[in-house]
């Protein structure tokens, strides 16, 4: 039986999406696809205090953003991103085009074809997102996009030199200063200056995500995302220390990033509260991770393993942090997550920032149905069929006669009757 200790204020309950949200992001999209440019403009003026000649970086803007990143920087940023291109390419490895004969004369087959062009979005209103950029950056040319446009808000009045030395150095092939609603639509519509794209990927804020729900059909998209949230999964074999940090090291996020300890020890539940209060007094995001603790932290102790696997199936967090004696049980038996974190001596922020697997991941219990971003959401499998025998196409066509008959669709059934018609007679 599972237990409480601490339950958020705000726990168990689904917020309706915000209608002031939603009512500004549409008023911004029609504004952007009727106005263009001039609605870029005036939007990132008025959002961002931003209005450059151009928005789009030259070669001369990006060689001076990357004179301003340090050596170390730029050596830790090329790093990052190869930890991310080996795991994509392993995984596009593991995509295979198929072409199978499934009777004499009848070849079906699919091929994984890449998405034309991508747009990547690259928060950088609170904090710089700068792995963003390698995560869906290198990600999509990994795949096999041909143009990858890449699209962040200013920092402080300028570009951020980082982020532009990560979407550069990750392969992006345009590079916007740009950043909220009026990025989203720029590459979603297309501008005088701007070419659409067939999908558009990355995190944002509230608007951002709204953004990408609304033009969702219109482009692909990723994830509909929502604040970031992780489970710590542990048992008295580790200590409240280490779950302390990685539940304020995710809370920080925003002050509605729910976070949770799933255990099955009671002292750890305690140890583990009372030393999140410590941390809290050092934390230099306290102000953030503080407020997300105290509104969505929640403390659940579970008679035992098979109760806690239960329970974080129920919860479909984000980001699962898994510390106890049997890790692989957990591995084995766990269906809902974004990514698992396995062991002590790794972390979520390790995933966030370096080790290579990817970091836009499903929130909201999307884990239920869908992973997060890997090289394969840019792919499309297509599928073909190859009929070459007079033979195979007779003895199809009588099947699919009789089938579109008892549907009623006389058309489909002339279709297939033509073929036997044809090709019966040779048979």
């Amino acid at each position: 039986m599972i237990r409480y200790l601490k339950r958020g204020e705000n726990a168990g309950t689904v917020a309706a999406t915000n209608a002031t949200t939603r009512a500004t992001v549409e008023e911004i999209l029609a504004d952007v696809e009727m106005r263009g440019d001039a609605a870029v403009r005036d939007l990132s003026r008025r959002f961002d205090d931003w209005s450059p000649q151009q928005f789009r970086l030259s070669d001369t803007d990006i060689e001076h953003a990357l004179s301003n990143v340090s050596k170390r920087d730029l050596d830790d940023i090329h790093f990052a991103q190869a930890q991310v291109r080996n795991f994509a390419t392993h995984q596009r490895a593991a995509i295979l085009d198929i072409e199978v004969e499934t009777l004499p004369g009848v070849r079906l087959g699919h091929k994984n074809i890449p998405v034309n062009a991508v747009g990547c979005y690259v928060p950088g209103g609170r904090y710089p997102m700068v792995a963003s950029a390698h995560m869906s950056v290198v990600t999509a040319k990994v795949a096999g996009v041909k143009r990858v446009i890449a699209c962040a808000p200013p920092f402080r009045g300028s570009p951020h030199p980082a982020i532009v030395a990560a979407m550069h150095f990750g392969g992006a092939d345009e590079i916007y200063v740009l950043g909220g609603v009026q990025a989203v639509a720029a590459m979603a519509f297309g501008t005088a200056t701007i070419a659409p794209v067939d999908m558009i990927v990355g995190p944002g804020n509230a608007f951002v995500a709204e953004a990408k729900r609304q033009l969702y059909g219109r482009v692909g998209i990723d994830l509909f995302a929502g604040p970031t949230e992780t489970l710590v999964i542990a048992d008295d074999s580790v200590d409240g220390e280490l779950c302390a940090a990685d539940l304020l090291g995710q809370a920080e996020h925003g002050v509605d990033s729910p976070a949770v300890l799933l255990t099955t020890s009671e002292k750890l539940a305690y140890d583990t509260m009372a030393e999140i209060q410590r941390q809290l007094k050092v934390l230099p995001t306290a102000a953030l991770a503080g407020r997300a603790w105290a509104d969505f932290g929640e403390v659940i102790v579970c008679d035992n393993d098979a109760e806690m696997v239960a329970q974080a199936d129920l919860i479909a967090s984000e980001h699962v942090q898994v510390m106890t004696r049997n890790l692989d049980y957990f591995l084995d038996n766990m269906t809902n997550y974004g990514a698992l974190f396995l062991g002590p001596r790794t972390n979520v922020a390790f995933g966030d920032k370096v080790i290579g697997t990817n970091h836009t991941l499903p929130t909201k219990t999307a884990a239920r149905y869908t992973g997060g971003l890997w090289v394969g959401k840019f792919l499309k499998t297509c599928t073909y069929q190859k009929v070459t025998t007079d033979d195979a196409s007779a003895l199809i066509g009588a099947y699919c006669s009789r089938l579109c008959n008892l549907e009623g669709f006389a058309g489909h059934a002339e279709q297939a009757n033509l073929r036997v018609r044809r090709y019966g007679q040779a048979a």
